[in-house]
């Protein structure tokens, strides 16, 4: 490839030919602002907050878009292109309900952000603004299109990123503004609850349903026992809340904060993990013995991806494994074994749940999540809410004990059940229990390193006893897509498939800390973000979830043996086929 020589601000810089001004200012060493870009997902050019000088024209360019030439000259930050970022940024200001000392964004807003940076004046415009109705109607996400400002990244993760499409752009000029089609709400079409229209976001127009006040009556209410689990990578997220690098383990310090907090007992979700690979390798190996039985078999930890498959491949529901997702089989498992062995009535036993995903909110709802005739889970909240949690009981986090351990006797987990949180996690965990309950024969190496990575669609074959099986892991809805229509139509080879609904895999679920486009353009935040999960199973000698002692355990003293009528019944749930309109 032809390579092109240039200057920014002075600074000569030499740069593949292709590529955007954008690119190069930044190999160069210079910022420039974006709002409606994203780095892999949105280019629209719409902001304009990006224009540049390029010596020799008239018109200011927009550096997200416009391709490097030989021997430009680009200036970015002139008092010209200063004066024009601040002009629109006042005109986003006009149309903005500014509330930003109560709005979930405030100190985490790029528009806020950019605002304070160039001076700008709030008010400068003031005139007619757009008023329009909070969209609540989901238990999972809310939508203020009075703090939008159509940068269409929420479109871009929706259509391109997830081909879920239930949000574009609608009406034209002033009147324009983010629907869904026939203006109807987002409980009334087929979204997933992803929530990676949140994560890209630069505004507070989409955020989270707030389920922290419900946490609180829970943990104020002296009648119940109330339990808190987390999932793998909240871990490997929350450090960012609090002015850690992406890519920092925190897990003693969040136990330690759930603790202080007042929770009656700290678990880790990782077990309820090992619980589901006990039951969905056992689920696995009598399918691939059943020549009746239908193949692949797809994993059902995801809770977007349920709603995906519910919604657009409801013929294709039976490929499903049967069992709960591992926050469904904590609850199970606290509101049957654990309540019966404290000796404490499941209806006052309430399980709380930290995930990084805001489907789990939506999960807990479903039909059939309720082992013990009370729901499995009564609350969820994101690591996002969890880290407000944290700030409003004005716990000074990184003081906390980073060595806090998990609570007995249900604390421990395997790292395979670790690994969840990264796409492939599930798969490898697996294969690391199936392989070795089929062939009877320790595995030499248990890393299974063919199924791991961001890349969207992964497959590998492995031998089982000689039998060649054919396995896929797909993150993001997108890759979900082009996989399941091959299943469809008869054309797929596989015989196993993970599938997780967020582009590598909860690490970047939808309730994770928000990454503004300036570190995306720089960071890959899934694979940093999974380096910690995989640098703690490395280290860790409990790395299958058949040796985790307490699934030992809740199997002779509850469950039986995996894949029993107990296990069935607690642990394992049904699916719906759901109308798109």
């Amino acid at each position: 490839m032809k390579n092109i020589n240039l200057t920014v601000n002075g600074v000569a810089v030499t740069v593949p030919e292709g590529t955007r001004i954008l690119d190069a200012a930044i190999k160069a060493g210079f910022k420039v602002p974006t709002l409606c870009y994203m780095k892999d997902l949105c280019n629209e050019s719409s902001c304009r907050v990006c224009v540049v000088e390029i010596k020799g024209n008239r018109k200011l360019m927009t550096a997200c878009s416009t391709v490097v030439s030989e021997g430009m000259e680009v200036l970015t930050n002139t008092p010209k292109v200063r004066a024009a970022r601040k002009i629109t940024l006042e005109l986003m200001l006009s149309n903005h309900h500014k509330e930003c000392l109560s709005c979930v964004r405030s100190g985490k807003c790029e528009l806020q952000n950019l605002a304070t940076e160039y001076g700008c004046d709030a008010k400068k415009y003031d005139g007619e603004m757009n008023s329009y109705d909070v969209d609540d109607a989901t238990p999972y996400l809310v939508r203020d299109n009075n703090k939008c400002i159509l940068c269409r990244r929420c479109v871009a993760a929706c259509n391109k990123v997830q081909s879920v499409g239930v949000i574009d752009a609608g009406n034209r000029g002033f009147a324009t503004r983010i629907a869904s089609p026939f203006d109807k709400s987002l409980g009334e079409v087929p979204c997933v609850a992803c929530g990676q229209c949140i994560n890209v976001c630069p505004t507070g127009a989409l955020r989270e349903k707030d389920s922290v006040k419900e946490v609180e009556k829970l943990l104020a209410d002296k009648t119940k026992t109330v339990i808190v689990g987390t999932a793998p990578s909240v871990r490997a997220a929350l450090g960012e809340e609090f002015g850690y690098p992406i890519g920092t383990d925190t897990e003693g310090k969040m136990v330690a904060a759930l603790k202080t907090i007042g929770f009656d007992k700290v678990f880790d979700v990782d077990m309820a993990a090992d619980m589901t690979i006990m039951e969905e390798g056992t689920e696995f190996i009598s399918r691939l013995n059943d020549p009746n039985a239908t193949l692949p078999m797809i994993t059902s930890c995801s809770a977007g991806w349920i709603r995906f498959i519910e919604f657009n491949f409801p013929e294709l529901l039976p490929n499903l494994s049967t069992c709960k997702s591992p926050q469904q089989m904590f609850g199970a498992i606290m509101k049957t074994y654990y309540a019966k062995k404290t000796g404490v009535d499941p209806k006052d036993l309430a399980v709380v749940t930290i995930m990084p995903c805001i489907a789990k909110k939506f999960e807990l709802s479903r039909d059939d999540e309720s082992a013990a005739g009370v729901p499995d889970i009564d609350a969820s909240l994101t690591t996002r809410e969890l880290a407000r949690m944290i700030k409003n009981y004005g716990i000074d986090f990184k003081s906390l004990d980073p060595k806090t351990a998990f609570d007995d006797p249900i604390g421990k987990g395997s790292t395979a059940g670790l690994i969840f949180g990264a796409t492939g996690g599930v798969m490898e965990a697996a294969l690391r229990t199936v392989a070795e309950v089929v062939t009877g024969d320790k595995l030499d190496n248990i890393d299974f390193k063919s199924v791991r990575g961001t890349k969207g669609i992964k497959e590998a074959t492995i031998s089982l006893n000689g039998k060649k099986i054919n396995i896929a892991v797909a993150s993001g809805l997108a890759n979900a897509r082009k996989i399941m229509e091959d299943v469809k139509a008869g054309k797929s080879k596989y015989h196993f498939i993970e599938i997780m609904a967020c582009p590598g895999g909860c690490v970047n679920g939808g309730g994770q800390p928000i990454v503004d486009s300036a570190t995306r353009n720089l960071v890959d935040v899934a694979k940093t973000r999974a380096a910690v999960l995989y640098k703690k199973d490395k280290k860790d000698s409990l790395r299958k979830s058949h040796d985790n002692p307490v699934v030992k355990v809740l199997y002779d003293e509850y469950f039986e043996k995996p894949g029993s009528h107990v296990a069935h019944e607690t642990l394992h749930t049904s699916y719906v086929a759901r109308k798109k309109y």
